[in-house]
Order: structure tokens, then C-alpha cells, then sequence
């Protein structure tokens, strides 16, 4: 019988020992290199950052590492216990969560970090071990069930608030099911109700979401206020031409004019120095990782391991889509870092961390 540690094709003896694979890693750093360069000319050729940023790549690695060398069936029957502590995690956020720009997202135990980003991995692991055991495709007693799941953590990440995270955090678990071979029926039901929701959703959003909402189907109605940060985005993309100014040339970012640079808006940093070679370089090598994340969940040996590697490599998929469909104004800004690349500590080490969960 097979190992569930066997590679997904021959690797290099030395990677295949540490349960790593050689491709999917190659790609990682990469990109995240890509990031280090772009993070240095985005925070105004700021070293320091570049130093932080690369600390974190390095925790990141190591808990990728770590993650890897564990088997799947652990994660299976930790599953219950991840997703409990995350949410006790996340309630503790409400009750003595370091406050943010108007957000109470963090704790800090000596170390700050937000646990919806450990949520983030352990909403797929919960769904994928619960349906591990059901039958498939899944039926209403066991959507209802996920639903419940889903719904809990949610509920607790809008209180904070933060409607990009408790998005994502649907869509991790939204997808586990999907793979799961949830009825077109179902699909189309739950649209319908996300539509017929819209109304309430909308009375029920703060201000500055209702603004974000408008600011995206008309952000020339207020150019230097709500407006500002998506008209400056889209003069830094569009003055990259095809070619770019070139690393380090770029003005929107070096001049201020660009806000949150190096972390939200640095696809913005990137597609004017670098222009649209360089962004379609970068979205290749995305669809890449994609892809080879989608290679090792089809490889999978059982039900828990493919929901999981699927679910995973979905989520960061979305990652890349929502970021860059808000920077270019196809997407109402929602906060949510362009993967590897934006400066950020606990989301660089969680998408690693998940990472090393689909090798292992």
C-alpha cells in the first residue's frame, strides 16, 4: 500500500523525505522574493520594511515546514479542536482585542495576530473532516449542518468588524462543499436567497461599507474623498503602458499620491513599474501555484485530504481575485492583501502554513 507522504511525481530524494513539494515550493518563493522587491519600492525604498517583511517569509517557511511533515488523518480528528480554539479565539477578539483603525480585529499576547486568519484554515479542515464521514453528495440534513458551522465564526468576524475576512471565511467552507458535489439546485437556491438577502444586508452594513459600495459604481463622484483611493490606483496602473516606469520609477507610490501602497493597493506599485508584461508575468505565475494546487488535491487518497487541498487552493485563488478585481475597480475595497506580495505578517504565515498543509 502506498504512503500517504508519496509524492505527487518523483521528486528529489532529499524533498520527498521532507514531505515537500518541489515545484509547488519553487513557485512560493518566487513569488514571495517578487513581493520583497516590490515592498522595498512601494514603502519608499524603506530597508526596515523589507527586513520585517522578510522575517515573516522565514516564520512563514518554517511553519510550512512544520505543517508538511504532518499526516492528513492528524488534521482529520484535530479538525474539531482547531476550529473550537479559533473560535474561542475569535471571541476573545470582542472582549479584549487590540483596537485598529476603527476595528477590533487583533489580540496581542505578546505577539499580535488576527485568529480569523487561523480560522481561515480551520473552517475547510472542520467542513472537509465533518463530511469526510457523510455520504456524498452531500444531502439538506448535512448543508445544514455546514451551515452552522459556517455561520458561527461568521457571525462573531462581522461584530469586529470585517466583511472581507467573514467572506473569505465563507468561501472556505463554501467550497469544501462545492468539491463536494453540492447540487447545481442547492447552488442556485443559495444564490437566490444571498439575492433576496441583499436588501437587509444592505440596511444592516455600516456606513463606510454602504460608502465602499457606491465609491465602486461611481468613484469619480468623490475624487479626493471616498474616490481617492480607487482613482489613484487606476493612474498607477494605467501609466505602466505595457513596458513600465521601471523598478523603483513608479510616481503614484514614491510621491504619496497612492495610499496603503505596500499593502492593499501594491499590485497598483507593481503594474506601473513593471507594466502589463509584468503583470501578466505575475498572474501567470499565480495560476501556476493554482494549478499545481489543484494537481495535488486531484492526487488525493481520500475524501478529507482532495476537499481540503481543494478547498485551500480555491481560497487563495479568491485571494488574488478579490484583491486585484479591487484594485483595478471591479471589486468594492474589502482590505484583503494581494497573497505573498502585500507586507503583512499573519496573513503571509497563515497562507503559508496552509500550504504546507497541501503538501503534507
Amino acid at each position: 500500500m502506498s504512503s500517504i507522504y508519496a509524492p505527487v511525481h518523483d521528486e528529489p530524494i532529499g524533498l520527498a523525505r521532507l514531505h515537500l513539494d518541489g515545484m509547488l515550493l519553487t513557485l512560493l518563493l518566487c513569488l514571495s522574493l517578487i513581493g520583497l522587491f516590490v515592498i522595498y519600492s512601494a514603502s519608499g525604498h524603506q530597508i526596515s520594511s523589507v527586513i520585517s517583511q522578510s522575517e515573516r517569509l522565514v516564520v512563514g517557511m518554517i511553519a510550512l515546514f512544520i505543517f508538511a511533515q504532518i499526516p492528513s488523518e492528524t488534521y482529520r480528528i484535530a479538525a474539531p479542536w482547531v476550529y473550537a480554539v479559533s473560535l474561542i479565539l475569535l471571541i476573545l477578539v470582542l472582549v479584549i482585542g487590540v483596537t485598529s483603525k476603527g476595528a477590533q480585529r487583533w489580540l496581542d499576547f505578546g505577539v499580535r495576530f488576527q485568529p480569523s486568519e487561523l480560522m481561515k484554515l480551520a473552517m475547510p479542515m472542520m467542513i472537509a473532516a465533518f463530511l469526510h464521514s457523510q455520504t456524498l453528495p452531500p444531502n439538506f440534513k448535512t448543508v445544514l449542518v455546514c451551515a452552522v458551522i459556517i455561520a458561527m465564526p461568521v457571525v462573531v468576524i462581522l461584530l469586529q468588524p470585517d466583511l472581507g475576512t467573514s467572506l473569505l471565511v465563507i468561501s472556505t467552507g463554501a467550497f469544501v462543499l462545492y468539491l463536494a458535489g453540492l447540487s447545481w439546485r442547492w447552488i442556485a437556491g443559495l444564490l437566490g436567497a444571498v439575492a433576496a438577502a441583499a436588501p437587509l444586508v444592505w440596511l444592516k452594513m455600516h456606513d463606510y461599507q454602504r460608502q465602499r459600495v457606491l465609491t465602486l459604481l461611481n468613484p469619480e463622484s468623490d475624487p479626493l474623498g471616498a474616490g481617492y483611493h480607487i482613482t489613484q490606483s487606476k493612474i498607477a496602473i494605467g501609466s505602466g503602458g505595457t513596458f513600465g516606469k521601471g523598478w523603483l520609477n513608479g510616481t503614484q507610490a514614491n510621491l504619496d499620491f497612492l495610499p496603503e501602497s505596500h499593502t492593499d493597493f501594491i499590485f497598483a506599485v507593481f503594474a506601473e513599474e513593471l507594466g502589463l508584461l509584468g503583470v501578466i508575468a505575475l498572474l501567470i505565475l499565480y495560476l501556476l501555484i493554482v494549478g499545481r494546487g489543484l494537481y495535488i488535491a486531484f492526487k488525493a487518497q481520500d475524501t478529507f485530504q482532495r476537499l481540503l487541498a481543494g478547498s485551500l487552493t480555491l481560497t487563495f485563488f479568491l485571494y488574488v481575485f478579490i484583491n486585484i478585481g479591487m484594485v483595478v475597480g471591479l471589486l468594492p475595497v474589502v482590505g484583503v492583501p494581494l497573497p505573498l506580495v502585500s507586507f503583512g505578517g499573519t496573513s503571509m504565515v497563515s497562507l503559508l502554513a496552509g500550504f504546507g498543509i497541501l503538501m503534507s
